[in-house]
């Protein structure tokens, strides 16, 4: 059930931009994780993890045009192209600062609030059934996002 989910997820955040940012392979990382040998299950969570991050970061990019987001999407995004753990820390802490600014000068409704909430838990979690407890929360939150709504700026 979380496999299905996970792909619900990636389907509702990327929408139209699929194909072009996740090759299909992405899809089924985590059917890749649940098939695993042991010596590589923790690069394929990894995998799984840098996929659902990067889902909220596009759903908090596409929900209030957020460049902030997009940037750390685009640190994520790099990662996944990683070979191994290692190379996945190095990715992330060459472009740290894309993380620390974040939250800096963010104003987020309710739903945004949401998603960093989920993007923190997706970072935290160490676990097969953490990570699922943020899929099923995530791809929930996604489907009901409505990204068409205008942005604050939008309204003037």
């Amino acid at each position: 059930m979380s496999a299905t989910l996970f792909q619900q997820l990636l389907h509702a955040a990327f929408r139209q931009d699929a194909p072009a940012l996740l090759p299909s392979a992405d899809f089924q990382a985590y059917q890749d994780l649940q098939r695993a040998p042991a010596r590589e299950q923790g690069f394929r969570f990894e995998r799984v993890r840098l996929l659902v991050a990067m889902s909220l970061m596009k759903a908090l990019a596409d929900l209030g045009d957020h460049d902030e987001s997009r940037q750390v999407q685009q640190v994520l995004h790099r990662a996944l192209t990683a070979n191994s753990i290692e190379q996945i820390d190095a990715v992330i802490t060459k472009d740290a600062k894309h993380f620390e600014r974040l939250y800096t000068d963010l104003y987020v409704n309710e739903e945004g609030e949401q998603l960093l909430h989920l993007f923190e838990r997706t970072l935290d979690a160490d676990t097969m059934p953490a990570m699922d407890a943020v899929i099923q929360e995530a791809s929930e939150l996604v489907d009901d996002l409505d990204f068409d709504a205008p942005h604050e700026e939008d309204e003037d």
